[in-house]
């Protein structure tokens, strides 16, 4: 047996070892949120309408950090690492509501409001999610072609997103704004008046389907489907995928460029979906958690949308304790979902297992 395939067994033993580790973790940490809510608003609210009415904002909560993780496993899968996600998260932001917003006003003098809105949120999404694409390819360049260290190129990419959309905030969307066509609705609003799934399922705007209809098709494509073999290649070992015919290259740009998509509709959830407003730093790091959740979920998009829930139910819990339970100090539930974040990390690393070719930028011979 060769090195490398001694390696790449090594790797599946300590992968089928781990198995029940995630879902023992998520077991643990619903349970905890239910002991959670049962004990801080159990006396100020009925559990009926709390536990179905928290879990349903989890899941709403969760959208944009599914996205974030998604763009973080199709990246990495490849090697390339991309903290860049966050960044892109709020391009898309801000681009989305400028669209939305002016587009709305040209459409609603050539046909009804309601076709106006759906048009023009339509149009957002698709230039929210171009520039995304387009700072992908920028963090594909500067990590494929030059060779610059990837995390120092994602983390020029957060500062050059977060200076274009201050810089055109404040020139252009600051005040003076004329009325958009507000968020999307809710798509199945009749079926959300059914108990405790009602909620839960069905009180949710299109980009929460969206994502989690994204999470089975990506899951397909990358475990079953030869693009995704070759994607895990590259980022597991380069040299033999090279040897192999696999153009690295091209696989690494086009993963970094295919991801950026699912960051793009992430940054579009904020401003057609959660407000119909933008404002800089509206991502509030939720890029960020979405890596969180991606190693998480080691580097699966089913596990992501597991670390992904979990840091909505966070977020969730935060709002429905600040409602129920105002004498407690709004800091404090503020904090938990970075102390999740936090406690997740530290009972995941080490356990899940990296692309072995991660951030390292490869040369061809």
């Amino acid at each position: 047996m060769t090195a490398t395939t001694q390696t790449i067994e090594e790797r599946r033993s300590s992968l089928k070892g781990a198995w029940w580790v995630t879902p023992l973790l998520i077991i643990f940490g619903l349970a905890a949120v239910f002991w959670l809510v049962n004990l801080v608003i159990g006396g100020q609210c009925d559990l009926k309408f709390c536990v179905p009415g928290t879990l349903g904002q989890a899941l709403r909560g969760a959208t944009p950090i599914a996205f974030a993780a998604l763009t973080g496993v199709v990246c990495e899968r490849s090697g390339i690492v991309n903290i860049g996600i966050e960044g892109q998260m709020l391009m898309a932001a801000m681009v989305a509501y400028a669209v939305n917003v002016f587009s709305f006003q040209s459409f609603q003098h050539m046909m009804s409001p309601e076709a106006a809105g759906n048009l023009s949120r339509f149009l957002a999404i698709i230039a929210g999610v171009i520039s995304s694409m387009l700072l992908g390819y920028l963090l594909a360049v500067v990590s494929i072609r030059y060779k610059v260290d990837q995390v120092i190129g994602g983390t020029v990419i957060n500062m050059l997103s977060l200076g274009i959309t201050g810089y055109f905030y404040r020139q252009f969307l600051a005040e003076n704004i004329p009325a958009g066509p507000g968020t999307f609705p809710i798509l199945f609003p009749s079926l959300s008046n059914i108990p405790i799934i009602g909620p839960i399922l069905f009180a949710q705007k299109p980009l929460t389907y969206v994502m989690l209809i994204c999470v089975v098709l990506l899951n397909y494509m990358i475990f079953f489907t030869p693009w995704g073999l070759r994607l895990r290649s590259v980022g597991e070992h380069p040299r033999a995928a090279d040897t192999l015919g696999i153009n690295v290259f091209k696989t690494r740009y086009n993963a970094v460029v295919f991801g950026s998509i699912f960051a793009g509709l992430g940054g579009c959830w904020f401003t057609l979906e959660q407000v119909d407003v933008f404002n800089p730093q509206m991502t509030n790091g939720l890029g960020f958690i979405g890596l969180a959740a991606m190693i998480f979920g080691n580097w699966n998009p089913f596990g992501a949308l597991a670390g992904a829930l979990i840091f909505g139910l966070g977020n969730s819990i935060t709002a429905t304790v600040s409602i129920f339970r105002p004498d407690i100090p709004s800091q404090i539930p503020q904090m938990l979902p970075y102390i999740l974040t936090i406690i997740v990390l530290t009972g995941v690393v080490g356990r899940s297992t990296p692309p072995a070719a991660e951030n390292q930028p490869y040369e061809k011979q």
